[in-house]
């Protein structure tokens, strides 16, 4: 049986799992917390693998809410977006967790699979779980979770960034859109952007946010520097790493305000994802 301290060492490897299923920090740690429940209640001395009972489990729990969430999420109003992660966590196993594919693009390209194929396809292709094990969680035949899974990883590759930027050049490009931010600079906000660059905002009818994606570098830029005008005097910016990835905060007067994304190709940002929903900005961490 696994000892305290090898149980613990887990945790992080489950909130990730969690987390990409789910796309918000509060489900996945509920999740986890959980599994571990049900590990000490369980007949622990019989499982051979305790990553590979919790994996399993955490995928059930997952799969369960997921079908929940996909309800409630039809009456979101406007596009969501899954929960940010800032990079001030104290663990170090965390930290190794963020650098591994976080990315608020991968998430929602995995939001775009159904809940069974986004359950498989991470079980298998980012947590190395064999097919007997997809299938209890999945409550399938094997033969059908490996058409599920070959299903969804054709969908990842056909839609998840066609880039391989290295995290220099994002963050680059980030930093000078921060200061461009900074200094309501339209004409060089504009510069930074693809042409069809999209801004994606995230208000959950909580906050004002565009309730359509915005396209188009101008529109961007002169969006931006419009909504900057109507934010209090003690608004400011900075840059901050975002799911592993560098990214924007602008706080109020301390006070978190909006968490922003970015996927860049290198020489452009091609997308912006702003979460402003205060739900999702509560975390002591943000």
């Amino acid at each position: 049986m696994a000892s305290g301290e090898e149980m613990e060492k887990l945790r992080p490897r489950l909130f990730g799992l969690a987390y990409r299923m789910l796309g918000s920090r509060q489900e996945a740690e509920d999740v986890v917390q959980e599994a571990f429940l049900r590990w000490h209640r369980a007949e622990t001395g019989e499982i051979r693998s305790a990553e590979a009972w919790l994996v399993t489990v955490s995928s059930r729990l997952c799969l369960d809410r997921l079908r929940v969430l996909q309800a409630e999420r039809q009456r979101y109003v406007g596009p969501w977006l899954p929960e940010p992660l800032l990079a001030e966590e104290p663990s170090p196993d965390y930290i190794t967790e963020l650098a591994s594919d976080l990315s608020m693009a991968l998430l929602m390209v995995l939001q775009r699979l159904s809940a069974e194929e986004r359950v498989g396809f991470l079980m298998h292709d980012v947590f190395d779980c064999a097919y007997p094990e997809i299938a209890i969680a999945l409550g399938k035949s094997e033969a059908a979770c490996r058409q599920l899974v070959h299903r969804a990883r054709e969908r990842v590759r056909r839609d998840k960034p066609r880039f391989e930027v290295s995290h220099a050049k994002h963050r680059q490009l980030v930093e000078r859109y921060v200061k461009a931010v900074q200094e309501r600079d339209a004409e060089r906000i504009a510069e930074l952007l693809a042409q069809d660059a999209v801004f994606v905002s995230d208000g959950g009818g909580k906050t004002w946010a565009a309730l359509r994606p915005v396209t188009g570098a101008e529109r961007i830029a002169r969006m931006e520097v419009g909504v900057l005008a109507k934010l209090p005097r003690g608004f400011a910016v900075e840059a901050v790493d975002v799911n592993g990835q560098a990214g924007m905060i602008g706080r109020i007067d301390g006070r978190t305000h909006a968490v922003t994304s970015f996927a860049t190709d290198g020489v452009r940002i091609l997308s912006i994802m702003r979460v402003l929903n205060p739900e999702k900005l509560s975390n002591p961490s943000h």
